[in-house]
């Protein structure tokens, strides 16, 4: 039998109170040590919520140091070339509340922040977000309001950075995923040559 949580006096019963320094920990501006993670990042998870409710989030990376601070309460997020879907980012213009997620490889805490998203089309800080001689598409500007670092247990129970516990071949490849999950109508010959070596050499293009 399939047992529903229905309500927030439900949930709090069941998960109990939350320690003291969890309630506190979160804050409106960077610290310095924020400034220093997102240096070291490079890559994040940005989550978005249309005005229906319907969600998204996309994954996002470059060098470290992709997102810039901008100031003590605002970072930007450069766009990439990429497949042209925009979920995230038609959702930003339709409800501009957005989470984001923040990983150091090796790191099992993560930096997490949450605030309003607006999108930009050009910029003179665009300059600072080049990467192999590309400018940005566009860039997430966030204006913080929520920012602290999440705590190592689901790293630890995953085990995501020990290479033991890998197993990359346990599906087919990217490739044989879309012939046989998208049925495109290209084959899966022209497939494995898109997504082979020379992948990774139009990724800023």
């Amino acid at each position: 039998m399939t047992v529903e949580i229905t309500s927030h006096e439900e949930l709090r019963e069941l998960l109990g109170t939350p320690m003291p320094r969890a309630l506190a920990k979160d804050r409106p501006v960077l610290h310095q040590r924020d400034r220093d993670w997102l240096a070291a990042s490079p890559f994040c998870l940005v989550a978005t919520a249309g005005a229906d409710g319907s969600c998204d989030v996309s994954p996002k990376g470059d060098p470290p140091g992709f997102a810039l601070v901008l100031d003590e309460r605002t970072i930007a997020v450069p766009e990439r070339p990429g497949n042209r879907r925009a979920d995230g980012y038609r959702n930003i213009l339709d409800n501009p509340h957005v989470g984001l997620i923040f990983l150091i490889p090796g790191r099992t805490d993560t930096l997490r922040i949450n605030g309003r998203a607006r999108l930009v089309r050009d910029a003179p800080w665009f300059d600072d977000m080049v990467v192999k001689g590309h400018r940005p598409v566009l860039a997430v500007v966030v204006e913080v309001e929520q920012i602290f670092y999440h705590c190592a247990k689901a790293f630890l129970r995953s085990e995501l950075w020990q290479p033991e516990s890998w197993q990359p071949d346990a599906l087919p490849s990217r490739a044989q995923l879309i012939k046989e999950v998208e049925n495109p109508a290209e084959s899966l010959a022209d497939l494995e040559r898109h997504y082979g070596p020379q992948y990774a050499t139009t990724i800023y293009t």
